[in-house]
């Protein structure tokens, strides 16, 4: 099942798959880690110096939906 994939590669196959219910649920780890990925390189950016519009056109969202999203909690892992 998809919890026991271990890849992107994995999840990615099972996405695309004919089993829809694999592929939902594969559907959902991918976007999860997505998420993940997004913030943790939006943290990056941040510690790189990196302006909330830089990070945006980056992101290709508006700099208001990227500063919404994440500023509260990077200013609480900053404490």
């Amino acid at each position: 099942m998809v919890d026991a994939m271990e890849s992107a590669t994995d999840l990615a196959a099972a996405a695309s798959g004919p089993d829809a219910k694999l592929g939902l649920r594969a559907a959902l780890a991918l976007r999860r880690l997505a998420e993940k990925l997004e913030a943790l390189q939006v943290a990056n950016a941040r510690r790189q110096g990196w302006s909330w519009q830089e990070i945006a056109e980056a992101l290709e969202i508006s700099k208001q939906a990227v500063h919404k999203k994440y500023a509260a909690t990077l200013a609480k892992e900053n404490g």
